[in-house]
C-alpha cells in the first residue's frame, strides 16, 4: 500500500506568524528517510517564495536547512494520505 505526502501550503500576504502546533496533532516521523522526503519538499515551498516559519534567514541559509529546522520545531503541518491501488 503506497502513502502519499502532502504538505500544506497556502498563498497569503507576507507576514511573520507564530505557528503554534500541538504535537499530538502531527503524525510522528518514522524514520530518516520520510523525513529527507518531507524536508524537500517543504524546502522547494521555500525556494518557490513560502515564508520559513523559523527565524532563519532565507537569503543566507539553505532552504534544506530551514526545512530541517522547521520539522526540528513542528512547525510544518502535514499529514499522510493513503493512496487506494484500483
Amino acid at each position: 500500500m503506497a502513502e502519499e505526502i502532502e504538505i500544506e501550503e497556502t498563498e497569503e500576504e507576507p507576514q511573520i506568524t507564530e505557528v503554534i502546533v500541538n504535537p499530538k496533532d502531527v503524525p510522528e516521523i518514522d524514520s530518516k528517510y520520510r523525513l529527507i522526503l518531507l524536508a524537500a519538499q517543504r524546502a522547494k515551498q521555500i525556494q518557490r517564495g513560502a515564508k520559513p516559519r523559523v527565524e532563519l534567514d532565507p537569503r543566507k541559509i539553505k532552504p534544506t536547512t530551514i526545512a530541517l529546522e522547521e520539522f526540528e520545531e513542528n512547525k510544518v503541518m502535514f499529514e499522510f494520505i493513503e493512496k487506494e491501488n484500483a
